[in-house]
């Protein structure tokens, strides 16, 4: 699975880093910067927390 972020929806609230701290990260300027976009079968759920959260929807898991 990889992390797809659709970055004109994205508003770097930071929900997703919370989630999921190993997959990503907002920068000192509000942007969300991907750390690792594939997902091991171990990270999957903190994963999909962060997908589910993300009010804005910018965020999806693609099989690969």
């Amino acid at each position: 699975m990889k992390i797809v972020v659709d970055f004109e929806k994205c508003t770097g609230l930071g929900l997703c880093e919370a989630a999921a701290p190993d997959h990503f990260e907002i920068d000192d300027d509000g942007g969300l910067l991907v750390l690792a976009d594939d997902v091991t079968p171990d990270q999957v759920d903190a994963v999909r927390a962060a997908v589910a959260g993300c009010p804005t929807l910018a965020l999806r898991l693609a099989e690969d």
